[in-house]
This record gives structure tokens, C-alpha cells and sequence, in this order.
């Protein structure tokens, strides 16, 4: 199978260059591209497309994968409500996973979160701490929000209800049922997080640390090769990984 690969020049795009040459075995690359080259030409040297560039280049990107009917694995955070109904609208003619975060680790943690939500309920205060390198442009992650909806739905309710993303001067009582997400930047941190459940008498915490954007790359191989066996439809690494 070959990849064409958006975003190459990108932290995340010479993670993956990496891995096709020290992991992957049946996957080899197609083209590389950056913003500002031929989509066109280039995305028609592969079976799948791997997407880690920005919200306007995803969207791009996006419209000529759906021209030539191409999957697409994308790992681009920080889309509008807007840009997220284009890739809604796009699933309906190519397959798509869609993720903020392509580690196993990590999608294991979302599952964890969901079942310990679910017993350990709004009785406990969920706080979600997130630092990364200080090149990142937008908080909260894409992990820290998908961690935050997770925990909520399990609760039956939403993060954009429940949600709080800052604190500042007097902000009274903590409201029963509060997710609150804090955004730390600094350095060349590459992605923790860190969820406590703070109940009466004791806490619990679920942290996952990425030591090396390896683990990520291999995530996202691991998908373009699932993602090319699929119908269209909106996909995530649950999906992926079969951990729904």
C-alpha cells in the first residue's frame, strides 16, 4: 500500500517518514506534500492519504481526496464547527478517520475514562491537566477535549454544558458536575494529560505520557491500512483499534 503524506515537512509528518522506513513492512510512500504543491498530482500517487497539517489545509486537502475517491486518515486538531460539518459531509462519499489523537495508549485511556465515569459519577470533581511543546497552536488539545467528551457522555451529558476552560478572580463554588480543562504550553513536551477524579476522601488519576511522536505515527499507519478496507463513513481510532 502506498501513502501519499500531508503536512511532511510538520513535526508530525517526519514521524511518520520515520516509521515508513523503521516500522512499517507492507507500507511504502506514494508522495509527500506540503502546502502550496500539487494536491492533485501528488494524491494520485497512493491508495490512502495521511493528513497532519492545519484546519484551512485539512479542508483543502480534504476536497481533492473526495474528487478522487481516496481515504483519508486525519490527525489535523483545532477545526470550527463549520470545517467539522465539511468533513461530516465528506464521510458520506469517502471513508474517514478522524482523530485527535492516533495512539493506542491514549485510546485506551478514552475507554477507561468512559468506564470509570461512569461508576465514579458527578459525586467527583474531573479536572483534565494537558501540556504540550509551545509551538502548539491550539488549546485545549484535541485529546483534552475528546477526554472531557468522553467522561461526559458517560455522565449523559455534554462537555459543551459542562465544560470549564478557565478560572480567573472570583469564580465562586465549583459547580456539581464541572469538567474543567487547564492548557499548559512549554519547551518541546510532546503530549500529557492527565485526568483526576477528586471525590470525598480520596482521588484518582489516569495520566498518559508520550514520550516520542512514534507512537502517534505508527498509529496513524496502523489506520490508513484499516481505513482503505472500509465503506465511507466518519471513523475513529476506537473504530480502528475495535475498542467501541
Amino acid at each position: 500500500m502506498k501513502v501519499v503524506v500531508c503536512g511532511a515537512a510538520g513535526r508530525m509528518g517526519k514521524a511518520i517518514l520515520g516509521a515508513l522506513i523503521d516500522w512499517a513492512e507492507d507500507v511504502t510512500l506514494g508522495a509527500k506534500l506540503e502546502m502550496g504543491e500539487s494536491i492533485k498530482e501528488g494524491m494520485s500517487k497512493g491508495q490512502v492519504v495521511i493528513d497532519f497539517t492545519s484546519p484551512e489545509g485539512t479542508i483543502a486537502i480534504l476536497k481533492e481526496a473526495v474528487s478522487q475517491k481516496k481515504p483519508i486518515v486525519i490527525g489535523t486538531t483545532g477545526f470550527t464547527a463549520e470545517e467539522k460539518k465539511k468533513i461530516v459531509f465528506a464521510s458520506k462519499k469517502i471513508p474517514i478517520v478522524l482523530s485527535p489523537n492516533m495512539s493506542v495508549g491514549v485510546n485506551v485511556v478514552f475507554k477507561l475514562l468512559s468506564s470509570a465515569a461512569s461508576v465514579l459519577n458527578d459525586n467527583y470533581d474531573v479536572e483534565i491537566m494537558e501540556m504540550h511543546h509551545r509551538q502548539k497552536k491550539d488549546a485545549p488539545s484535541g485529546t483534552a477535549l475528546r477526554m472531557g467528551e468522553a467522561i461526559a457522555q458517560a455522565r449523559g451529558t455534554t462537555l459543551k454544558e459542562v465544560g470549564r476552560f478557565d478560572r480567573n478572580g472570583i469564580i465562586g463554588v465549583r459547580p456539581k458536575g464541572q469538567i474543567g480543562i487547564q492548557s499548559l504550553r512549554g519547551g518541546d513536551v510532546v503530549g500529557d494529560h492527565t485526568v483526576i477524579f477528586e471525590g470525598a476522601g480520596e482521588r484518582v488519576e489516569i495520566t498518559h505520557r508520550a514520550h516520542s511522536r512514534q507512537n502517534f505515527a505508527r498509529g496513524a499507519l496502523f489506520a490508513a491500512g484499516w481505513v482503505v478496507n472500509q465503506k465511507p463513513g466518519l471513523y475513529d481510532m476506537m473504530d480502528v483499534l475495535n475498542l467501541k
